[in-house]
């Protein structure tokens, strides 16, 4: 059995993080993914994806993703459910659980957004996936 799920988009607003009881990091967003087409009246759309991500990754996504940010993520679609004791009905939760999460705006996007939750000095702290530093080594 395969459960993989390969999302781009943006965050709906900022990302959310928590702790277990145990102290476990846990943070929680909203992802909208365009739709490849339009409406028949020419109106985009967008699926909106609930996702949440644990422990050192939970921590940088908080720390470094806010509205609007474009991520890519890898990971597998989980349902829940829970007893909601206002209406004594179960309900069932489906979400997206990163495996991985990669940062796709640049840093001077993140800067012309005026981002102030966003730290310079604190980049180097994570891999943001950049690969434009390798050096094409192929010898075709």
């Amino acid at each position: 059995m395969f459960n993989k799920v390969v999302l781009i988009g943006r965050l709906t607003k900022d990302p959310e993080l928590r702790y277990t009881n145990n102290n476990i990091p846990v943070c929680s967003f909203t992802l909208a993914v365009n739709r490849p087409f339009a409406s028949s009246n020419s109106d985009k759309t967008a699926d909106f994806f609930n996702c949440v991500a644990w422990r050192k990754q939970a921590e940088n996504i908080s720390r470094y993703v806010s509205k609007g940010s474009m991520v890519a993520i890898d990971g597998r679609l989980q349902t829940r459910d829970y007893m909601d004791e206002k209406i004594n009905a179960r309900r069932y939760i489906t979400e997206i659980v990163c495996d991985s999460v990669t940062f796709l705006d640049t840093k001077s996007q993140r800067n012309d957004n005026n981002n102030p939750s966003y730290d310079d000095k604190q980049e180097d702290d994570v891999d943001t996936g950049n690969f434009n530093d390798v050096e094409d080594d192929l010898p075709f």
